[in-house]
């Protein structure tokens, strides 16, 4: 019975990520977007849909499948504004930012382990 719930959590969130995926990919195709412009626009779409109370619920759903792709960034940016809010407007402007946090701390730090390990180069077509 445990393998079965594991094997229906992944299930939703391969199923939900490579939705937001598809859609990137479409929008991709079809528009002259450039690659900046697209992470803006789903990352704002996160926001948009946090503060009408629908990523929420598929973030509960699917949960990393929804938290991963950058409209999960987005998510997380308008919670911490939101539950910040509460508090004040201080915490509105700083809980963004400690929602943030440790995401983008973990991502600066294996950044730079990562270039100490390995030798850079420029890639030629």
């Amino acid at each position: 019975m445990f393998a079965l719930e594991i094997a229906l959590m992944f299930l939703k969130a391969f199923a939900v990520g490579g939705l937001i995926c598809a859609v990137a990919q479409i929008v991709i195709n079809l528009t002259d977007l450039t690659a900046g412009k697209i992470l803006v626009l789903f990352m704002l779409a996160g926001v948009v849909l946090t503060a009408v109370g629908a990523y929420g619920p598929l973030v509960d759903f699917a949960g990393a499948g929804a938290t991963v792709p950058i409209s999960g960034f987005g998510y997380l940016l308008a919670n911490g504004a939101m539950k910040g809010a509460q508090k004040g407007l201080f915490e509105a402007l700083t809980g963004p930012l400690a929602a943030a946090s440790a995401g983008v701390s973990a991502a600066v730090i294996f950044s730079f382990l990562m270039a100490l390990l390995f030798r850079s180069r420029t890639k030629f077509n």
